[in-house]
C-alpha cells in the first residue's frame, strides 16, 4: 500500500510537528509506517512532510543509511532491519521487559488467562508483552500495540499512580475523554476516582475495549517509586465471574510485586519514568 490519506492520524501527528526541529521532523516520517500503510512511496513521503523536496530525500536518506528505512518495489519504503535489531536490544534489555515478563508468564499460566505486560508511553500505554491464553479472542492486546491512557485497566492503573502535577495537566486537557471514560467530569471527581484505584492497588474493568473481556491490572514501579508501567490479565467475561474478580486481583498485585522486586535488582539499568504524559 503507498499514498496516504490527510484524515490518517499519523498524517496529523506529523502536520504537528511543522514547526519542529529538523531532527524531529526527520524521525517523523517513521510515525507514518504502519500496519494500514506499511509502504510509502518517495512522492507522498515529501507531500506529507512539509518539507522541500531535496530536504525529504536527505531525510529518507539518512533513514535508509541507519537502516530504519529500506526500499521496496515500485519506488517505496517500509521500515528497515535496524529496527528488528533493536527490537531484539529491547527484548533483553529493557528493565520492564526483563523484570516483568517472567513474572507475566507466571501469573498468565497461573490463572489460565491471558497475561499482559505494558509500558507507560508518551501519553498511551503500550504492550511490550503478552501470553495469550488457549482459545483467548484475536486482537485482545499484543506487542508494540498502543492504547489510549484513559481506558482499560491496563492504562487506568498506570494513570492513578501519576504525580499530581502531571495529572492537573492531562486533566486541563483531556478533561472530555476523561469524562467519557467514566472517571468524573471535574477535578475533584476524577482525582477521587485515581485515588480509588491507588488504594485497591489495582484495576479492573470490563468491556472497555472490546466487548465481553474483563481487565484486571496493577502498577509497576522503579526503585524510587514512580510509575512504569503495569501488569495484567484479560479474559472473557464467562471465565471471570463477579465473585471471582477480587481472588484474581489478589494473584495480579503478587506477580506486580515480583516484577517490581526484579526490575529493582537490574541495578545496572536505569529504569525511569515517562516525562512526556498527555
Amino acid at each position: 500500500m503507498t499514498g496516504f490519506s490527510s484524515n490518517a492520524p499519523e498524517a496529523t501527528r506529523l502536520e504537528a510537528k511543522r514547526g519542529a526541529s529538523s531532527l524531529e521532523k526527520m524521525l517523523g516520517l517513521l510515525d507514518l509506517f504502519t500496519t494500514a500503510a506499511p509502504a510509502w512511496a518517495t512522492e507522498d513521503l515529501i507531500r506529507v512532510s512539509g518539507t522541500s523536496r531535496s530536504t525529504c530525500y536527505r531525510y529518507i536518506k539518512s533513514l535508509q543509511g541507519a537502516g530504519l528505512l529500506t526500499p521496496v518495489s515500485g519506488g517505496a519504503w517500509m521500515l528497515g532491519p535496524r529496527i528488528i535489531e533493536l527490537d531484539r536490544t529491547m527484548r533483553l534489555c529493557d528493565p520492564v521487559t526483563v523484570g516483568g515478563v517472567p513474572a507475566m508468564r507466571r501469573l498468565a499460566a497461573e490463572v489460565g488467562q491471558t497475561g499482559l505486560l505494558c509500558l507507560l508511553f508518551s501519553g498511551t500505554v503500550m504492550c511490550v508483552a503478552d501470553a495469550p491464553a488457549p482459545g483467548a479472542p484475536a486482537g485482545l492486546f499484543s506487542r508494540g500495540q498502543r492504547r489510549p491512557l484513559f481506558t482499560g485497566a491496563a492504562s487506568k492503573v498506570i494513570l492513578a499512580h501519576l504525580p499530581p502535577h502531571q495529572l492537573r495537566a492531562i486533566f486541563a486537557r483531556h478533561g472530555s475523554t476523561i469524562q467519557a471514560a467514566g472517571l468524573g467530569g471535574d477535578w475533584d471527581v476524577f482525582r477521587q476516582s485515581l485515588r480509588e484505584i491507588r488504594e485497591a492497588g489495582h484495576c479492573i474493568t470490563q468491556s472497555e475495549f472490546m466487548p465481553g473481556i474483563v481487565g484486571i491490572a496493577a502498577p509497576l514501579f522503579n526503585a524510587e517509586g514512580g510509575v512504569l508501567g503495569s501488569i495484567g490479565i484479560a479474559a472473557p467475561l464467562e471465565r471471570v465471574p463477579g465473585p471471582a474478580r477480587q481472588a484474581l486481583a489478589g494473584k495480579v498485585m503478587e506477580a506486580a510485586r515480583q516484577a517490581c522486586a526484579s526490575i529493582a535488582d537490574q541495578e545496572q539499568l536505569a529504569a525511569l519514568p515517562a516525562r512526556a504524559v498527555g
